[in-house]
């Protein structure tokens, strides 16, 4: 499914159960209980609530699709098994180790090297330019992976900066109601401004909690995503020192 055919349905969904879940369940709760009270928080609760969803389903979705970028065994030991078999010429064995752990690293290490079994074949190709050419094909490969990586990370971000300015929104409207129930009774109306505040506090409360997770994830997210780049690039740098070091 496309990234942006994902997002679509992903956002009719979330938003479609938060508002089913805010108007059924909550608007059908007893008074004096806790779903009767989010559902006096307004609306807005609603779309926090599908926020709420997006943030799970993205940080689930991050989590399944780097694990398998990382492969079906330890990068070390994969790495290790890729470098002894160039090193003792067996091309195609490392190619078949590639096959077996797959992920990222895998599919930059086996363009590489498939690309130099092919000039290997070309008569008349000289080493600097089987170098320089599985460098480029190191480096294309790299640039194709990295959106398979990032992808949702700006999703994530975006959630945490609206869910902060949604929950304060609803700060703003709860205050409002409260003070414009205060306005009309001409004296102290507990339960109007219970209410209005009531409603505010819930709204910070949901849109501080949602940013809280979503930038934690971001962060976590983020630092993971490094961590796979950097042995991305030492991996390749070492492939290319052993094939320069070859005849």
């Amino acid at each position: 499914m496309k990234q942006g055919s994902f997002n679509t349905i992903l956002l009719l969904v979330a938003f479609s159960v938060a508002f089913s879940i805010y108007y059924l369940v909550f608007g059908a709760a007893p008074e004096k209980t806790l779903l009767h009270d989010l559902f006096q928080g307004g609306p807005l609760i609603a779309v926090l609530m599908a926020m709420s969803i997006l943030v799970v389903t993205y940080i689930v979705e991050r989590s399944l699709s780097i694990k398998k970028a990382q492969g079906t065994r330890d990068t070390t030991v994969f790495l290790k098994s890729v470098v002894k078999n160039v090193t003792e010429n067996n091309f195609g064995e490392a190619i078949k180790v590639c096959d077996k752990q797959r992920g990222s690293m895998a599919n930059i290490l086996k363009s590489g090297l498939s690309r130099y079994l092919e000039l290997n074949e070309t008569k008349g190709a000289e080493k600097k330019e089987k170098i320089t050419e599985v460098k480029r094909v190191f480096e294309e490969t790299t640039m194709l992976e990295m959106p398979v990586l990032e992808k949702n990370l700006v999703s994530l971000s975006t959630i945490a900066s609206i869910a902060t300015m949604v929950g304060l929104l609803g700060t703003v409207i709860g205050m409002i109601r409260a003070f414009s129930a205060l306005a009309k009774a001409g004296s102290a109306d507990a339960v109007g401004l219970s209410r209005g505040i009531s409603e505010a506090l819930f709204n910070t409360a949901g849109g501080i909690g949602i940013a809280i997770v979503a930038i934690v994830a971001y962060n976590f997210f983020t630092t993971k995503i490094d961590g796979i780049t950097y042995v991305i690039d030492e991996a390749t740098k070492d492939l290319l020192e052993n094939l320069n070091s070859k005849n």
